[in-house]
């Protein structure tokens, strides 16, 4: 497919490097000589002149982190770097572990928000002929309005469904002829499912799917792109403490790591203890530096994501390098019985299952001195309720070779579990209690 920004994405590597040490030092220059934001000037100060003491790309691992904790603590507008006349738009995270976290854009910024997901969008299959059905979630979320604005950027035709309400989505699917769509991948499976249950999913015209906001597998991809009849399903990565969607992108040629957008965003991996650097080809944490933000930059932000960088050139021409599929977050990582589990190592064990549907749960049971796993899941369809022992034993006898540990195992019929059709679904609960954590199915 073609590339929407060729010069900007298929930029030979030197020239790329020199545009980036070219932007990260008028970065720190900017953040240095702000006199809006007494956080920035603090952050940077023992660090000299922080602008005249960089000179390539390894200086930056000298300069200290950004972390989540630093924007809840500056709240609502301590890190914004330009002044609130300028800002035009403002988005927020949902808070549900404290106080939200408030980013803001200025109008240069939404037009990067703008490119950096039609980028996407093309690496997918999209093109300007198109109409894209977007199913992310609208408002303070940057997921709905940043495929929105790439949708257009683009030159293709938007719908804005947002979530929810999946017999509305399917008719508009259908009857608008949608060739892309743009959700979660959970909320995908479930609309496949929908699909199928109303006897539609034949009329259905998907190319092509941009999925994200969720750690997913490529089991998952496998089961999402047989469900719509070989769509290319591609994972996009962002955050919007960096701006939202399109940070990282899979091409649908190779579909094997997500392409930076490195013209915009410094990417680096470092042990998550000890903060060190670590080299390519490493699983660690990811931080990342925004390079051409003007609102609300940030300087090697701790993601708290769990990836590696790899380099290798890829048939589709993008230079930029690449993030493998993001394995959980540092901080979701479950610790069973002295083990480390992140939750898309069940999910890749579950989805490669073919008697199994898309849908799956983890139960983490706390009530005893050690912590023990459930797993529960369901059944693809009726045809397979005979096997369910020989299915169980097979899954468990799978996940102990997987996970280093023995899970307890329930599979039940399809409809056992509770379905997400708004915002990202829910995969992990803790049972402290006699009481069933799991939610009633829908």
């Amino acid at each position: 497919m073609p590339l929407f920004q060729p010069d900007l994405e298929a930029m030979p590597r030197a020239q790329l490097t020199a545009l980036q040490e070219e932007r990260l030092s008028a970065l720190l220059a900017r953040l240095e000589a702000n006199t809006l934001s007494p956080f920035w000037s603090g952050r940077l100060r023992g660090h000299g002149s922080a602008a005249g003491s960089f000179r390539r790309l390894e200086d930056l691992a000298r300069f200290p982190f950004t972390r989540k904790t630093d924007l809840r603590d500056s709240y609502p507008f301590g890190m914004f770097a330009i002044a609130m006349r300028d800002v035009v738009r403002l988005h927020a995270s949902s808070g549900t572990r404290g106080r939200p976290t408030i980013v803001g854009y200025s109008a240069n910024d939404i037009a990067v928000f703008a490119d950096v997901n039609a980028r996407a969008l093309a690496a997918a299959g999209a093109t300007p002929d198109d109409v894209i059905h977007n199913a992310y979630g609208y408002g303070l979320f940057t997921g709905g309005l940043g495929f929105h604005y790439g949708i257009e950027r683009l030159g293709a035709t938007s719908v804005p469904v947002s979530g929810g309400n999946t017999p509305l989505q399917l008719q508009l699917m259908r009857d608008l002829g949608a060739r892309g769509l743009c959700a979660t991948p959970s909320f995908t499976m479930l609309l496949a499912e929908r699909a199928q249950e109303a006897g539609v999913l034949g009329d259905l015209r998907l190319g092509y799917a941009c999925l994200g906001a969720e750690p997913w597998s490529d089991e998952l991809r496998a089961k999402i792109e047989d469900a719509f009849d070989g769509i290319d399903a591609c994972d996009v990565y962002g955050l919007s403490e960096v701006i939202g969607p399109g940070v990282a992108t899979e091409c649908r040629e190779q579909k094997d790591g997500l392409h930076v957008a490195e013209d915009h965003f410094y990417p680096e991996i470092i042990d998550p203890e000890s903060g060190e650097p670590l080299p390519e080809g490493s699983q660690g944490e990811l931080v990342l530096t925004t390079l051409t933000k003007e609102a609300f930059p940030v300087l090697r932000y701790r993601t708290g994501d769990v990836t590696a960088l790899k380099s290798e050139a890829c048939p589709c021409g993008r230079t930029g390098r690449r993030l493998a599929r993001i394995s959980g977050r540092v901080d979701d990582m479950l610790v069973i019985r002295g083990v480390n589990v992140f939750p898309s190592e069940i999910e890749a064990v579950v989805m490669a299952q073919p008697m199994l549907a898309g849908q799956y749960v983890i139960v983490v049971d706390r009530r005893g001195t050690m912590p023990r796993l459930e797993v529960h899941a369901e059944l693809a369809g009726p045809a397979g309720e005979g096997a369910g022992a020989d299915l169980i034993a097979a899954l468990k006898a799978d996940l102990a070779q997987r996970l280093r540990i023995s899970c307890a195992v329930t599979v039940g019929a399809p409809g056992y579990l509770q379905r997400t059709e708004q915002g990202k679904a829910r995969r992990v609960f803790d049972r402290v209690d006699a009481r069933d954590p799991l939610p009633e199915p829908s």
